[in-house]
């Protein structure tokens, strides 16, 4: 849950009006990111750099349980109606670092990637869009630690 959720629910709010006719391709189960299952408590920073100062950015901070996410489940943004049927896939792996594109129907509603670092006790990860015909930019990272097995 969001620390502040009238902040959340303006950032919502100002989105869906600079995006309103997303349309994007249906998600895929098959692009999971590689981590170690347990309990994670994970950070996620929102950050809109072209809106005014009170809604740039946004905090939130939650515990998960993960196995094989979903690399689209993992970013909050992606859960957002403007992105309804878009989807992370994977793009490459290398070392400890794996990339994912996000693909849409409509290639000009909006782009972007994700990469994300995975360790034994850690996972990070950004997601970097820019949504077409908008010339607007937005970034969601997430990190944090495996904090030890699922309740």
């Amino acid at each position: 849950m969001s620390k502040h959720p009238s902040i959340a629910c303006r950032l919502a709010t100002a989105f869906t009006a600079l995006a309103p006719g997303l349309v994007c391709a249906a998600p895929t189960s098959t692009d999971t990111l590689t981590v170690a299952a347990g309990l994670y408590d994970i950070t996620t920073e929102t950050v809109l750099p072209h809106l005014e100062d009170n809604l740039r950015d946004a905090k939130t901070r939650t515990q998960q349980c993960l196995g094989r996410p979903n690399a689209t489940s993992l970013f909050p943004l992606l859960r957002h109606q403007a992105f309804t049927g878009c989807a992370l896939t994977r793009h490459g792996a290398r070392d400890d670092e794996e990339t994912f594109t996000l693909v849409c129907a409509n290639p000009q509603a909006a782009t972007g990637q994700a990469r994300f670092r995975v360790g034994a006790a850690s996972l990070e990860g950004v997601l970097e869009l820019k949504m077409g015909g908008k010339n607007m930019t937005l970034s969601q990272r997430i990190r944090g630690p495996r904090i030890g097995a699922c309740r």
